[in-house]
């Protein structure tokens, strides 16, 4: 009898576990301030559940952060990277600020209570996609190569996620971002003595 209702618990935890993952994705993501409670109340469990496992805010943030980019993963599978390293740049700049723009408060929500280091390592998988083809770009000798390939990336990072906190300060439009992103972006790759091309030139 103990063992076939150790199965249905942890099935039941499991369902538990998605259904607030899934509340606090969309709620966080309407409301970087959203609360436990809201949050409980949206994945239709208590606090006391959603405490047993998430044992505080952050950790619920951070799970939910984590759950977002996963949920990502597949629209960035699908970008063609293939061709042109730049070009294959502008498409693949496109679909992450898509994912980006759509999880904007849940990115503030992450910011105030993780650590930027653990902000960075949870888009770790993303980021490679990135590194691999700025080296694709570096061996075609269309991205610089006399800067670490780290800091290339770190830069596209950076970049859109500072058109995020713009558009949340209201001084950039979100259908403005992409086209920004992906001109300051190809203007940081260039190799020095090359001229900056723009997406009409590709």
């Amino acid at each position: 009898m103990t063992q076939s209702k150790a199965p249905a618990k942890r099935a039941d935890a499991q369902r538990s576990i998605a259904a607030i993952l899934d509340a606090a994705t969309e709620s966080l993501s309407r409301n970087p301030d959203a609360s436990v409670s809201e949050i409980a109340k949206a994945a239709g469990v208590g606090r006391v559940t959603l405490y047993g496992h998430f044992p505080s805010r952050a950790d619920l943030v951070d799970a939910a952060f984590a759950h977002a980019i996963e949920d990502g993963h597949d629209a960035l599978e699908a970008v063609d990277l293939s061709g042109d390293p730049r070009l294959a740049l502008a498409r693949l700049i496109e679909s992450s600020w898509q994912l980006v723009d759509r999880f904007r408060s849940l990115l503030l929500a992450a910011q105030s209570v993780l650590p930027p280091g653990r902000i960075r390592a949870l888009h770790e998988e993303p980021m490679q996609r990135v590194q691999h083809l700025i080296e694709r770009g570096q061996a075609e000798g269309v991205f610089r190569s006399d800067l670490p390939t780290s800091w290339l990336v770190g830069t596209m990072h950076s970049v859109m996620h500072n058109a995020a906190d713009e558009i949340n300060a209201g001084r950039l439009a979100t259908d403005q971002a992409a086209d920004c992103i992906t001109a300051t972006v190809l203007a940081a790759f260039t190799p020095p003595g090359h001229r900056i091309p723009t997406l009409t030139d590709l």
